[in-house]
């Protein structure tokens, strides 16, 4: 066996190893009976969702790693959360806890010795108290006003040391708290976009309204003008189409596409634009997200038209998702 062919089968012994772990989770959490953990999990996102302060996300090691992406998904997601670093807490982070908060402790053990004073904190206050443990009647499991027990599985570490597996599922974990939240908060895309203003994504979280062309930016022909006259709007307005129209009524699109194919025809440039058109353009509506616009642009088509209330209202260009860096 060759070094890389000993690594690969390596790599696909732990992707199945974890996989059997998130089989596990998937399946205690289809168990829905009084104190299995998907009426646990359903009790968490209760207490949560009654709670009007953050949730403080805590762990230590590997479990600390992850609480803090937990804390960062939650709070992406409308969730407001903090991660507090429970070796920190007793030097004075324990201020960061506020009535009205709730406390998510993550330990695989549940015998993490740094969680004690968060622990003693949130009893002391009556700050609801959830755990993400695999042994409920551990010191953790057994203060938590709600225990999230997760399945007791193998490492993928041969040695059954390193967090791998136990670090899989508590982040999964974390992942359906925080979409479950997302769910019954009704948070929306546009919610979202709120929160991600930068970068690609922010981008395409902008509405198509916000990026469009208008007014007398929209390239437009009367569908009994000539294909001459069709080729003067393309020119001028530089999208590479033109919208065809029968009085008020968008009835096609006249394409470089269709232009090309007229002319290797040998057609003539008299022919009414309403026999080259194609009939049924392709539009989105004003505020649908830039990212359905992306998924409607092809490298056939490089523009959509833009209707509301069966208007042409705009044109938005493949180059103006390149500008605003959705691309």
């Amino acid at each position: 066996m060759t070094e890389t062919s000993a690594a690969l089968t390596s790599a696909l012994r732990t992707l199945d190893i974890e996989r059997r772990g998130l089989d596990a989770l998937a399946a205690a959490m289809r168990r829905s009976e009084q104190g299995e953990l998907g009426a646990v999990f359903t009790e968490a996102v209760a207490a949560i969702m009654a709670a009007n302060g953050r949730v403080i996300v805590t762990g230590m090691g590997k479990s600390g790693h992850v609480a803090r992406k937990i804390a960062a998904t939650l709070a992406s997601t409308g969730q407001p959360a903090s991660f507090v670093h429970p070796a920190e807490a007793s030097h004075g982070d324990l201020g960061m806890v506020q009535n009205g908060d709730v406390v998510l402790a993550l330990s695989w053990s549940g015998e993490t010795v740094e969680l004690a004073a968060i622990v003693t904190f949130a009893k002391r206050y009556a700050i609801p108290l959830i755990a993400v443990t695999a042994s409920p009647d551990s010191a953790l499991g057994r203060e938590a006003d709600v225990c999230l027990t997760l399945p007791a599985v193998d490492e993928a570490c041969p040695n059954g040391l390193a967090p791998t597996t136990s670090t899989t599922m508590q982040l999964v974990l974390g992942d359906a708290l925080a979409i479950a939240l997302l769910e019954s908060r009704g948070f929306t895309a546009r919610d979202f976009q709120a929160l991600h203003p930068g970068g690609k994504l922010g981008a395409r979280l902008q509405h198509v309204r916000d990026v469009m062309h208008a007014g007398e930016r929209v390239p437009r022909i009367d569908a009994g003008a000539r294909m001459a006259d069709a080729i003067v709007e393309m020119t001028s307005k530089g999208f590479g189409c033109v919208a065809a129209f029968d009085g008020d009524k968008l009835v096609g699109i006249v394409t470089d596409g269709d232009l090309r194919r007229h002319l290797k025809a040998g057609r003539s440039l008299e022919t009414p634009v309403a026999e080259v058109m194609t009939k049924k353009p392709r539009t989105i509506a004003p505020d649908a997200l830039v990212a359905e616009a992306l998924e409607r642009i092809s490298h056939k088509i490089s523009a959509l038209l833009v209707v509301e209330d069966a208007a042409v209202v705009g044109i938005v260009h493949f180059h103006d998702l390149m500008r605003i860096g959705a691309i």
